[in-house]
């Protein structure tokens, strides 16, 4: 598999809540960060919790988050940065 994003694109978590098993967590959907790094393909954990097989595989991503622009009321440095391992299936270019 080919991933879609590089370090240093601008990606936004897609919004939604499917029924069933979903990895990325509410707070974060809709927000934009930007690729940290890749961390390969792995089996799709949405499906596997399902007893499916996995495939394709999908690619993960380190994403990086600034604080204030996932809280709004974040009081501490603007430099913080939350990172989290997100699927490709949840991103969409910024």
């Amino acid at each position: 598999m080919t991933p879609r994003f590089k370090p240093g694109d601008a990606v936004r978590v897609r919004a939604g809540s499917p029924p069933g098993h979903f990895r990325t967590p509410g707070y974060i959907q809709g927000k934009t960060g930007q690729v940290a790094s890749l961390h390969g393909a792995y089996k799709n954990p949405e499906t596997l919790a399902y007893g499916g097989d996995g495939l394709p595989k999908q690619s993960l991503y380190l994403v990086r988050f600034d604080q204030a622009a996932v809280w709004t009321r974040y009081g501490g440095s603007p430099r913080d940065s939350l990172l989290l391992d997100i699927f490709e299936h949840w991103l969409e270019p910024a």
